[in-house]
Parts: structure tokens; C-alpha cells; sequence
């Protein structure tokens, strides 16, 4: 039998991302759908989240996050498949939700692959992450991690969005109907990866030989 912990985590990454999976397309899809306010919606959508879920699961919302993580040993394999899958379960439900709730049924928009898409959510991932390794390594907690979290995704939905829809999270790129493993899912991952690998080779505190 799963313990209530356990069950509250994938709770949590799944009711998280899907939360911030709808507030994305929603403004996305308003009369304001421009990348500065999407940003906007989604940093405070972050910052909120990581409030309110950080606790249960760390909140991190965002399959390339899961996955830079567990390429650097900082997320155990079972526990980042099981993040992963309740993210991108998450993204689905609020597509799901969305298309319901406002009586239509999103077109897919990812476009044809194209290099500098996919390079543009790769950067964009890449500074997020490196501002969300930071701020853990230096022991942020409450309303300064969620504003500096929420404000590193805000910056980063800007960034990819010079080339791209601005996405920077493979469960949002599913929720949107924009999915496409070489530039929405490809790219953020490969931020993600690099990124956090990155920041633990350049400026994570080396570990303290025990004695």
C-alpha cells in the first residue's frame, strides 16, 4: 500500500503541473495571449505553486527539470519516472479541461521542426534551471524561492519565445497541443540536462571530504 507521503507527491506534480499547464493556455488563448503576459501568468503561476506543493514534492512542475536532475543523481530513477509521468498526465488533464471549460478544442500549433526552435527552449530551460539550482544550493525557502523561481520560468517563457511559442516545459507543450519531440520536448530537456549538469561543474560547493 503506497504511503500517504508518496501519494501526496505525485498528487502534487500532477495537480501541479496541470494548474500551470491552464493558466498558461488561458492566457495564451485570451485577448492578452502575448509572450509578456504569458510569462507573467506563468512565473506567478510557478511562484504560487511552489508555495503551496513545495513541501510534497518539491513542486518542480517541468519534465526537463525531473529529468536534469536525475542525469546529475539528484532524483532517484523510480521517482523521476513517476514525476514525469504525473507532469505530463497533468499537462494532458488540463488540456483536457481547458477544451471543456471553454467549449473548443485546440489545434495543434507546434509547427515543423526547425533547429532554431528547439534551441530557443533549450536556452530558455537552461537559465531557469540554473537560477533553480542556485537558489536550492543556497538555501532559499518560502516567498524568496517562489519569486526567484517563479521569475527565473517568467524569464525563460520570454527568452524561448524570441524563436519560439515560448513554452520551456515538455508537460505545457502537451497541454497545449504544441508536442513535438524534436523542438517542445527535445529542447527543454536538453536545457534541462545541461543546465543543471552545468551548475553542479561550475559553481555547486565542492562536497565536504569526510573525516
Amino acid at each position: 500500500m503506497l504511503e500517504k507521503k508518496k501519494v501526496a507527491m505525485l498528487a502534487a506534480e500532477l495537480i501541479g503541473t496541470a494548474v500551470l499547464t491552464l493558466a498558461v493556455i488561458g492566457v495564451q488563448h485570451s485577448g492578452i495571449g502575448y509572450s509578456f503576459f504569458v510569462a507573467l501568468a506563468a512565473g506567478a503561476a510557478v511562484g504560487a505553486l511552489l508555495l503551496v506543493f513545495g513541501a510534497a514534492s518539491g513542486a518542480q512542475l517541468n519534465p526537463a527539470l525531473t529529468i536534469g536532475l536525475w542525469t546529475a543523481r539528484k532524483v532517484k530513477t523510480i521517482p523521476a519516472i513517476l514525476y514525469v509521468a504525473m507532469q505530463l498526465l497533468g499537462g494532458a488533464v488540463a488540456f483536457w479541461l481547458y477544451n471543456y471549460l471553454a467549449k473548443t478544442h485546440l489545434q495543434n500549433i507546434a509547427g515543423s521542426y526547425e533547429v532554431r526552435v528547439m534551441l530557443a527552449e533549450a536556452v530558455g530551460v537552461f537559465i531557469f534551471v540554473m537560477a533553480w539550482m542556485s537558489a536550492v544550493a543556497q538555501g532559499f525557502q518560502g516567498l524568496r524561492l517562489a519569486v526567484t523561481v517563479g521569475g527565473a520560468f517568467a524569464l525563460a517563457i520570454i527568452i524561448a519565445s524570441v524563436a519560439s511559442l515560448g513554452l520551456a516545459n515538455p508537460a505545457i507543450a502537451l497541454g497545449d497541443h504544441a508536442w513535438s519531440w524534436g523542438t517542445y520536448a527535445a529542447g527543454p530537456v536538453i536545457g534541462g540536462i545541461v543546465g543543471v549538469n552545468f551548475y553542479n561543474l561550475l559553481f555547486a560547493a565542492p562536497a565536504k571530504a569526510k573525516k
